[in-house]
């Protein structure tokens, strides 16, 4: 019996028609496309906030209790010209770093215990739902029994505020790696110290930036209010006591102008400093969007 051959076809071309009927691309507006930017689209909340403020405050006619905004921003250059405001946000900030820093070296040494033994799980776990829930403010009576009229006592809520979200966020972002990839690592025969690098902290990493995002933020409110409370017992300090003595003169203007330079940094920080680690690190390692 013999192969059955299939039948060979003959090859053909066929030319295509020019697509005539196709739409132009669209270009888009220089609106659209200058509206794209987060930057420029934040400005124009801010700058309708502040006419939002103006407006209110004018019909309230009471400058007393809500100056314009227009009465603010020129308290806020004739300070910041003057030194006083960048000399009392410095000493706020001095503060805050480091109290910061402690706080995430001892963040990171009770999350390093967590990860590594039964026994720093159930530490980690047992302080912080003793204390995490605890205002840290509330222990600055205590702390200037402990350290007296100083600093240290401002770094000592200081480090409270900063550690326990930070060790939450850090421990559950090493326990919310995927298995898949611990099991790649170990299948290249990373361990110990290359294995915590290059596997765990990527992996951890979005949960880690958002613990210290929470923990840069718990630190700067409470600094603020904690100076409020230490100036007045000392008679110097920073942002909170520059807010708290012009409260006690009645200037509101400059009141808001410390509360704005409280805000200004704030927003700084989170978009020059965090928003940018994120952008060098996750966002471009494709771990968040």
């Amino acid at each position: 019996m013999s192969a059955i051959s299939p039948p060979i076809r003959a090859e053909f071309e066929r030319p295509l028609e020019p697509l005539t009927d196709v739409l132009p691309e669209r270009t888009l507006s220089f609106t659209t496309r200058l509206l794209a930017h987060p930057t420029l689209r934040k400005s124009v909340i801010v700058v309708v906030l502040a006419l939002l403020w103006e407006v209110v405050a004018r019909m309230a006619g009471n400058d007393l209790l809500l100056p314009t905004f227009s009465q603010a921003a020129r308290a806020w250059i004739a300070d910041v010209v003057s030194g006083e405001l960048p000399a009392k946000a410095w000493v706020s900030l001095t503060l805050l770093i480091e109290g910061y820093a402690i706080g995430i070296v001892v963040a990171f040494f009770f999350t390093a215990l967590a990860i590594s033994t039964r026994i720093g799980r159930d530490l980690l776990s047992t302080l912080t739902s003793m204390f995490n829930p605890l205002p840290a403010i509330a222990l600055l009576p205590l702390a200037l029994l402990w350290f007296g009229l100083g600093k240290a006592s401002l770094i000592c809520v200081l480090v409270h505020s900063v550690l326990w979200p930070l060790a939450l966020n850090t421990f559950a972002g090493f326990q919310g790696v995927p298995e898949t990839l611990r099991m790649a690592g170990r299948n290249y025969g990373l361990r110990g110290l290359r294995y915590t690098l290059f596997i765990l902290v990527p992996s951890a990493l979005p949960a880690i930036l958002s613990g210290l995002r929470i923990g840069w933020a718990f630190a700067w409110r409470t600094l603020i209010a904690a100076e409020l409370f230490f100036g007045a017992s000392s008679g110097n300090g920073g942002l909170g006591w520059y807010i708290f003595q012009n409260r006690n003169e009645l200037y509101t203007d400059r009141v808001f102008a410390g509360l704005a330079t409280v805000i200004i940094i704030g927003m700084l920080f989170e978009n020059l400093v965090f928003d940018t680690i994120e952008r060098v690190t996750v966002r471009r390692w494709g771990v968040q969007r």
